[in-house]
């Protein structure tokens, strides 16, 4: 019997670890403390979510249908674990106000067709087996739907899921204003062009969430019921409606500003037998007061950015991806494109009782041009660049207590003094504005691709633009507790050393650029001296001399050294993200099983001095 003692006592104690952790494990799910260690916060609710979700007033039935068993894949079953466990915060947050049921649209299934009634879309797995995973929100008559949540929008589950909610809350649509230089909702006649105009798309997608007010460019008030105000183009405005979106601001309003160096879309004409010209804006008191200047002369152009290729490249279009964007707010969260042509780019000097906040920004690799430029392509466009070094912002959110543009008041007539008792309000309460860069991106030929199918007309979104202005002002009009959310960080992230890595060869690669142009000129400017010595032009222009012989093989030799070290550079930019992408894969996975293995080895080494 002693010989099995030991063997006893290592079952007995085994068994008695075992249920002291299933007797630790019960009692810890009971108790309602939670801690996220996951970077980025992946599950805490912001401020202002929780806020909308302790003031429900009513109760708000929450179905989440997500689709269980063994066919689904491992990724999809993660993320949909991810979006339960979002729920399980709401639910913790809400209390009783929020209800909370669970369904198994298994195929054939009275669960299923729920699913289907609540408008909830399957999608298509690799085995042919549809997966769903959706939210229908419902409080009373109204409804709300996530047909659909895939993992590339991940980041904005969060606001997804409170906007839901607090739109079943309320039965009436948000009121918006709309101001513009441009016939943004279409007009009967325009003695320019001698056309009507159809509004824009933009317009029709404003109109079917909202309600659209139109306010003139010179309006000298804002109605009380908009607390929304959109503002597309202010050319020319005049003092007098610069202190109405003054006031607007001062009063809480939310204003969002799309301005521009370089309307392309906007071309004024100017003398008979002149080509029309581009139109610029801006809202000189305003942007002055905020601390925010944009040149109304010059527009953005970039090198990384830019589009076209060839003879057509044209760096003062932008073509914008991900890495331009904030990944932290939540209007700039899932925008994967953007195209920003003929834009003006800010500089800040905002004062103590605002804050700055970079939406869209170019790259380092940038620089401001002067509007006659604009439109240049190709070798012209890139012979004299330059870039700053430094990302300029090209949007930006400004949140804090906003003080009047107008202290002395504003004066409707010069000949008159200003109105008795303005400016009315002189600081606003915490509030946002938004301002932009570029107006054309809003146009329908930047923003969509209109297609004729069997005679019908298809609106196809070329990139994010109109997402990028709808999402601001659906933002706005849900309210302070929406403005103030983050966009929640992903579970899997690029690696941004190797865009940074890329983005300093880049720097390298136009530097050299430069130096062979630079080079070029030097030359150019020695042959025509020689010829000068030579007697002209005239004379010696078709017959080189020994000199202008030797200087022309010097630029070629030159010409050929840089070539072959532009390429040796491009291949060492390879080498090295190939190198940094290899290490990264072996440090994520790798490293810690070695470091376990090591440990292990190291006690197991003291052990057996020990013993």
């Amino acid at each position: 019997m002693k010989k099995y003692e030991p063997l006893i006592y290592s079952a007995v104690g085994l068994v008695a670890l075992f249920l002291i952790l299933v007797a630790v494990n019960f009692l810890v799910s009971r108790v309602p403390a939670r801690l996220d260690l996951t970077e980025g916060n992946l599950y805490t609710l912001s401020p202002g979510t929780k806020k909308i979700l302790a003031n429900l007033q009513a109760q708000v039935k929450l179905k989440v249908y997500v689709s269980q068993g063994e066919s689904v894949p491992v990724q999809l079953r993660g993320f949909a674990q991810r979006v339960e466990d979002v729920v399980r915060e709401f639910k913790s947050a809400a209390g009783a106000n929020l209800v909370v049921e669970r369904y198994n649209p298994r195929p054939d299934s009275e669960e299923e067709d729920a699913a289907q009634l609540d408008g909830i879309e399957p999608q298509q797995l690799f085995t042919g087996e549809q997966f769903y995973l959706g939210v229908a929100v419902t409080q009373l008559d109204r409804k709300q739907t996530l047909p659909n949540i895939s993992p590339q929008r991940e980041r904005l589950l969060e606001y997804d899921l409170v906007r839901a909610i607090a739109r079943v809350g309320s039965s009436e649509r948000p009121k918006i204003g709309l101001m513009a230089g441009l016939p943004v909702l279409g007009e009967r006649f325009n003695p320019f062009t001698r056309q009507s105009s159809d509004p824009w798309v933009l317009a029709n997608e404003l109109k079917r969430e909202f309600d659209v007010r139109e306010v003139p460019l010179t309006a000298k008030e804002i109605d009380k019921e908009i607390n929304v105000l959109l503002v597309i183009h202010p050319r020319d405005i005049q003092p007098v409606s610069e202190y109405a979106l003054d006031q607007f601001v001062m009063r809480g309003g939310k204003l969002i500003v799309f301005v521009d160096p370089y309307a392309y879309f906007d071309q004024m004409p100017t003398m008979p037998g002149v080509p029309p010209t581009p139109s610029a804006s801006t809202l000189p008191t305003l942007f002055k007061t905020w601390g925010v200047q944009m040149d109304p002369g010059k527009v953005v152009a970039d090198v990384v950015f830019g589009s076209g290729g060839g003879a057509r490249y044209t760096p003062t279009v932008l073509s914008l991806n991900r890495t331009a964007f904030s990944r932290d707010d939540i209007v700039t969260g899932q925008i994967e494109t953007l195209l920003y042509a003929f834009g003006g780019a800010f500089e800040l000097k905002t004062p103590e009782n605002l804050k700055a906040t970079e939406l869209v920004r170019s790259s380092p690799n940038s620089m401001l041009v002067d509007t006659m430029n604009a439109t240049k392509s190709g070798e012209e466009a890139t012979r004299s660049f330059n870039p700053s070094g430094n990302p300029m912002p090209l949007a930006l959110r400004l949140t804090g207590k906003f003080t009047t543009a107008f202290p002395e008041g504003v004066k409707e007539d010069e000949k008159k003094p200003a109105a008795p008792g303005t400016p009315a309000l002189r600081e606003s309460p915490e509030n946002s504005v938004i301002v932009v860069g570029d107006v054309d991106m809003l146009a329908d030929g930047a923003a969509v691709d209109i297609q004729d199918v069997f005679g019908r007309k298809v609106v196809v979104p070329s990139n994010g633009n109109l997402a990028f202005a709808l999402g601001m002002v659906e933002q706005f009009a849900a309210g302070d507790e929406l403005i103030s959310l983050r966009s929640r960080a992903g579970a899997f992230r690029p690696l941004t050393v190797v865009r940074e890595l890329e983005a300093e060869a880049q720097k390298e690669y136009f530097g050299k650029i430069q130096a062979l142009e630079e080079e070029k000129q030097k030359t150019q400017a020695r042959l025509q001296e020689l010829q000068k010595a030579q007697g002209g032009a005239a004379k010696g222009a078709q017959i080189l001399s020994p000199e202008q012989q030797a200087e022309l093989e010097r630029f070629k030799k030159t010409y050929v050294e840089t070539n072959l070290a532009l390429k040796e550079l491009r291949k060492n930019l390879r080498q090295d993200a190939e190198a940094l992408v290899f290490w990264t894969k072996v440090a994520n996975i790798a490293v810690m099983p070695l470091l376990v293995a090591l440990a292990g080895l190291l006690i197991a080494l003291i052990r057996r001095r020990t013993a």
